[in-house]
């Protein structure tokens, strides 16, 4: 038996006991080369109790897929779709609304993040010592390097977090969020694009709540492969940093 499948069984056990659920949320757009096994690494895991897909109005033939999947009737996956892009925040907001469950906990729609680590998120929320986990890219966790403007950008725009909520973070960029359902489900969110990521946290930070992290790994992709964040988001991320620490 791997090291993995031991810390599997382990998270299994530990959600059993406790009696939590956990809804997976995949916000999808134009992934129609990721998003079958992304999903297929998801439910090979065993942990989700729902695996909710937002759909973003995908054109490139991720939503043939997904209603091909749908078709298939696999237990605890629940496909939505998104009429007209509307961005990634967006279909997080839709995906929130959608899940019932204890625990919340985003996944991207391609190969950058593992989920075989969802055991190492989960648990210090299984353990009762944290709210809202955050998977981190620069706590020594085995990664592709970088583009050297990108890792820029991440430390900068957590530095900011750090000075204006009085944190810690080390990379609040990262996809991998954590939630216990009861911190986000009434939580108003106005971030249609990646302004999603310094929204909530600021929002969660503005609560009192302290930001667990954890070591993951990383396999960045490239723009040739799809990648879809853009410097141009930067600003945006800055921007809303600070008007969130001054506005309710």
């Amino acid at each position: 038996m791997t090291v993995m499948q031991i810390y599997l069984d382990q998270a299994r056990e530990a959600m059993r006991h406790r009696k939590l659920t956990l809804a997976v949320v995949i916000p999808c757009y134009n992934e129609v080369n990721h998003i079958e096994e992304i999903l297929r690494r998801v439910e090979a895991v065993g942990l989700a109790n729902e695996i909710i897909i937002v759909d973003d109005g995908s054109t490139d033939g991720t939503r043939e897929v997904l209603q091909r999947i749908e078709a298939e009737n696999r237990p605890n996956v629940r496909i939505i779709y998104h009429e007209r892009n509307q961005g990634k925040g967006a279909a997080l907001v839709t995906g929130f609304a959608a899940a019932s469950s204890d625990i919340l906990l985003i996944q991207d729609a391609d190969f950058e993040y593992d989920p075989r680590e969802y055991p190492l998120l989960l648990r210090p929320i299984e353990e009762g010592i944290a709210k809202v986990v955050y998977g981190s890219r620069f706590l020594g966790g085995p990664r592709k390097a970088m583009n050297f403007w990108n890792m820029v950008a991440n430390k900068l725009l957590t530095l900011v977090t750090n000075i204006l909520y009085n944190a810690i973070l080390s990379d609040m960029e990262t996809c991998y969020k954590v939630f216990r359902a009861e911190v986000v489900r009434d939580m108003v969110i106005h971030a249609r694009r990646f302004e999603f990521e310094p929204e909530i946290t600021a929002k969660i930070l503005k609560q009192g709540i302290r930001i667990y992290e954890v070591p993951i790994s990383y396999n960045g992709r490239e723009w040739s492969e799809g990648k879809k964040i853009k410097w141009t988001d930067a600003p945006i991320a800055l921007w809303t940093l600070v008007k969130y620490r001054f506005v309710d």
